[in-house]
């Protein structure tokens, strides 16, 4: 037995009905890609379906007992996340469609009229290992502004290069927007630190916890007032639930002097011919119907977490992940990308085998039930500081067992061989 498993493991897989799945030829599946999207408890799926089945309507605007139900569902979804990541208030809490749409949500807002509107002069800092959608959105709005864009290196071994920081946040720098944990090297980034030395310069930090979320307790009332994020991001289908949900968590003092993202029904006060006026938060950033079935799939996502409990989840994503990278390291020509310590990082494990091809790995991978993720996993620019376009990922997670990497390592030596590699 390997020490940090979660005891109740094989009860825990009894909780996920696709994992009993045989593939096509009868092959036992052995999921390995859940850094790209978690599989989904029976208690998820159930207290959807009961949801559409029993308690479908609008919210906020029915004035009937289905319509109340709704609303009182969504509202109760939002006071579970904010009990999952500590949130200060619940209404800090905001639902948006993914994580991609929270960062973009606090990327364009601060290109509007308001305190903190970027401008000519500004610096907006991120890092050389995030995922496209903490880039992406930071180029878009910097080109609007003739704000400056900005970046920490990676050292060779993974890590940020934070050895020219003092360089990098200056009294510019007016935004620094990171991720907590690399979907690709698999890193854990020393927010607080980071977080501190940005507030000292006055700038507003944004933390992408898509990775982070899934495996490591997420306390933010555990930060102290300088080392606290001012936002927060993460996607409901890496932490067990439904996809079509996300969520931006904000400081009530910053989200309140952001300008609305969108128009429409709900995030009103009133509306006029002349102009409108917007509701409070978090309605002020949820225009129109929001995914309300979505939200209650979520909610009870982030309550079987918590039943587990977020400790003995890292405990077991750190067992996992020692444990995989020491077959790995069995594998000769694999090379894996990032930290090598387990207490360093996620549970995603990207690599490159020498003379395969990573989409050649991951084929013939699937043809033994393993499943996998071959290509840049949208981290282009983290592949391209290690002098590679595309890797393998492997990514574990809560129900993840040793005898799944016993299979993934075995897969690796089988493809060696059946790409004759020398």
């Amino acid at each position: 037995m390997i020490e940090g498993l979660l005891p109740e493991l094989d009860v825990i897989r009894k909780d996920f009905p696709i994992l009993d799945r045989s593939l096509p030829g009868g092959v036992p599946l052995v999921y390995l890609d859940s850094a790209n999207t978690s599989q989904k408890p029976q208690v998820v799926i159930d207290t959807m379906v009961d949801h559409l089945e029993h308690h479908n309507a609008n919210i906020a605007r029915a004035m009937h007992v289905l319509g109340a139900e709704a609303t009182a569902a969504f509202e109760s979804a939002r006071d579970r996340v904010a009990d999952f990541i500590k949130a200060p208030s619940r209404d800090e809490v905001i639902f948006t469609k993914n994580a991609s749409e929270a960062l973009n949500l606090v990327a364009n807002t601060l290109a509007w009229k308001g305190p903190y509107q970027l401008g000519e002069g500004d610096e907006v800092v991120i890092t050389e290992m995030e995922h496209h959608s903490n880039i992406v959105p930071w180029q878009l709005v910097t080109e609007r502004t003739g704000a400056t864009l900005r970046w920490f290196g990676l050292t060779d071994d993974g890590h940020l290069d934070l050895s020219n920081i003092d360089d990098l946040l200056t009294e510019r720098t007016k935004v620094v927007s990171l991720t907590w944990v690399s979907n690709m090297l698999g890193t854990i980034n020393p927010v607080a630190e980071i977080t501190r030395r940005a507030h000292e310069v006055g700038a507003l930090v944004v933390v992408d916890a898509s990775q982070a979320a899934p495996q490591l307790p997420v306390d933010l009332q555990s930060f102290d007032a300088e080392s606290r994020p001012d936002f927060l991001a993460f996607t409901g289908h890496k932490v067990v639930g439904p996809t079509g949900i996300g969520v931006l968590w904000g400081r009530r003092e910053a989200l309140e002097a952001l300008p609305p993202f969108l128009g429409g029904g709900e995030m009103i006060e009133t509306v006029r011919m002349a102009g409108s006026t917007y509701a409070g938060i978090p309605h002020k950033f949820e225009a129109g119907t929001p995914p309300i079935v979505e939200a209650v799939g979520l909610g009870a996502a982030v309550d079987y977490l918590d039943h587990v409990g977020m400790e003995a989840i890292h405990r077991h994503e750190q067992a996992v992940t020692g444990y995989a990278l020491d077959g790995l390291a069995t594998v000769p020509g694999l090379t894996v990308l990032g930290p090598l310590d387990p207490a360093q990082r996620g549970g995603a494990i990207a690599f490159e085998l020498e003379g395969v091809h990573p989409h050649d790995v991951a084929t013939v991978l699937d043809t033994r039930g393993i499943a996998v993720r071959a290509g840049h996993h949208c981290a282009k620019p983290a592949h391209a500081r290690y002098g590679v376009q595309s890797s393998v990922r492997m990514s574990s997670y809560l129900y993840t067992t040793p005898a799944e990497i016993d299979a993934l390592v075995e897969g690796l030596h089988y493809t060696r061989d059946y790409f004759k590699v020398s």
